[in-house]
């Protein structure tokens, strides 16, 4: 739920300042050098520890204290069972750590009166539509960098999947019903995200990805940072993305977030993302030249969107503009994590009233280490000892995402009922398909057996395994393969499917297509 309409920005302000001033606060004065240096002697420890333990594969550090970088260092492996190693220019995917430097980006355009934090996205992308006309004249960049627009948490993510370009799923979501109305509730939405950032950079005429180089990469001599695929790939020294098989890590699966490129997009380094920590720790100031306007950059850290309390370290947690503010233990901190579940966790905590920030950036999923090392090194820093064992709780955390969720499915198509009801002629089943969301969809008879395409052109090919019935399963999910998904068929009064209903496009209850054909 969002916070209340008549808790204004000033006043937000106002508690903030409570929050930092109360007795439960941190203060700047306990974290000292002698402090800072412990810290870092044991945050080096741990990190060759959970490599060795085998972790992760691979992970590089940033930390950055009263604008100097004080720690820059890299462990272990680019990819699993090759010699290469990591290193602080080790370029990583970051994930949604993106929306974070896609909200300083945005900030920057801000500062130069580009554009405001309440343009309208009418303005700016008059093509851009939601499926309702008022949300749709009345949403700005804020409501999306806050995730408020109402927008599902997978609008989008689903058409990414099957192969549509950006600009394609952008248009489509006009066909997505809200999950809550405009304004009142929190919806974690990468592709919501993605239209306010680009539609913030309309007005300079050129791409996101330039005007990511031009309002920050290149000021801050990011020179290994981009916001394009093809980019990253580029580099020799590149992290590979690691998931683990038999309990092994194996790099299996690449990604391509170009899609999503504000939201999920952005490859960096650990040298890289520390001198953007020092430009958000500075207020916008870097090296002494003030780069964004305080009072913009400042809009991304007012707490907007309630998320209740952090599963692990029970700090109150809200969402600001593209990132996670919070009042926990030690005090105010401004955050973010990424994850791909193909390989990659990433993470940046900063405090801003002690002018600490850590970057993290790791090659594998599922895994709590960022989180991990991050919360350790804070107790260190803050109270000269660990509390608990971080990585252990935060694993444990992580380790929860998917698994109950692959393990139901698992459960539900075990094995077909005995008897199973037999499937019907193949040709029941064959023909075109359709509907305004997914586009086009075709089954079809390929090595004896019955295949699903979808996406653009046919982009995505799925083979159809019979269950029981007119029920199908497949296994779609690059990020999840071992999990099973149904495709169901309804057979018409001609004994020939009228819809087809794909379970991993259902999401948000668009995974039914009518048949248009043979």
């Amino acid at each position: 739920m969002g916070l209340g309409r008549n808790f204004r920005r000033w006043g937000m302000r106002a508690f903030i300042a409570v929050m930092v001033l109360s007795p439960h606060a941190a203060s700047a004065d306990t974290i000292t050098p002698e402090r800072i240096t412990a810290a870092l002697s044991k945050l080096e420890l741990l990190a060759e520890g959970v490599v060795a333990d085998g972790g992760v594969p691979g992970l590089a550090i940033g930390v950055v204290h009263d604008d100097k970088v004080v720690f820059l260092k890299g462990f272990g492996h680019r990819e699993a069972g090759k010699p290469e190693a990591v290193d602080a220019d080790t370029v990583f995917q970051i994930a949604s750590l993106s929306k974070p430097v896609s909200a300083t980006i945005v900030a920057a355009l801000v500062s130069d009166g580009v554009a405001s934090w309440d343009s309208k996205i009418a303005d700016l992308d008059p093509a851009f539509r939601l499926s309702q006309p008022y949300p749709t004249s009345e949403l700005t960049v804020r409501d999306l960098f806050a995730h408020r627009s109402g927008l599902p948490g997978t609008a989008g993510d689903d058409l990414e999947d099957i192969g549509y370009d950006r600009a394609e799923i952008l248009r489509r979501l006009r066909f997505v019903p809200p999950s809550s109305s405009f304004r009142a509730g929190y919806s974690y939405s990468n592709f919501g995200l993605t239209e306010g950032a680009v539609a913030a950079a309309k007005p300079t005429g050129k791409p996101w990805e330039e005007v990511a180089e031009e309002k920050l990469y290149r000021p801050l001599g990011m020179a290994s940072t981009s916001s394009r695929h093809a980019d990253f790939i580029k580099h020799a020294n590149r992290a590979a993305l690691h998931v683990k098989i038999d309990g092994v890590w194996a790099a299996k699966v690449k990604r391509d977030p170009d899609a999503q490129a504000p939201a999920g997009g952005v490859s960096s380094t650990a040298r890289d993302l520390s001198q953007w920590v020092r430009l958000v720790l500075g207020n916008g100031v870097y090296d002494g030249k003030p780069l964004i306007a305080a009072d913009a950059l400042a809009e991304t850290h007012v707490p907007l969107m309630t998320r209740g309390k952090n599963p692990v370290s029970g700090g109150e947690s809200f969402y600001g503009l593209g990132w996670n503010v919070e009042f926990g233990r030690h005090g105010l901190s401004w955050g973010h994590a990424g994850a791909f579940s193909v390989g990659a966790r990433t993470l940046v905590t900063l405090f801003p009233e002690e002018k600490l920030g850590i970057v993290i950036v790791a090659n594998a999923f599922s895994t709590g280490v960022p989180e991990g090392l991050s919360e350790s090194f804070a107790d260190m820093a803050f109270d000269g000892k660990i509390e608990k064992d971080w990585v252990k709780a935060w694993d444990a955390t992580y380790a929860g995402l998917f698994g109950p969720a692959i393990a139901a499915a698992k459960a539900t198509y075990a094995a077909p009922p005995s008897p199973a009801s037999p499937a019907g002629l193949a040709s029941a089943y064959k023909g075109r398909y359709f509907n305004d969301f997914i586009g086009d969809a075709v089954v079809l008879g390929e090595g004896g057996g019955l295949v699903l395409k979808v996406g653009p052109a046919g982009a995505r090919s799925y083979s159809l395994k019979h269950f029981d019935g007119d029920l199908f399963v497949t296994f779609p999910d690059a990020e999840t393969p071992d999990r099973p998904s149904g495709v169901g068929f309804d057979i018409g009064p001609d004994g020939k499917a009228s819809a087809m209903t794909v379970e991993f496009l259902d999401d948000n209850d668009l995974g039914t297509l009518r048949r248009v054909g043979d």
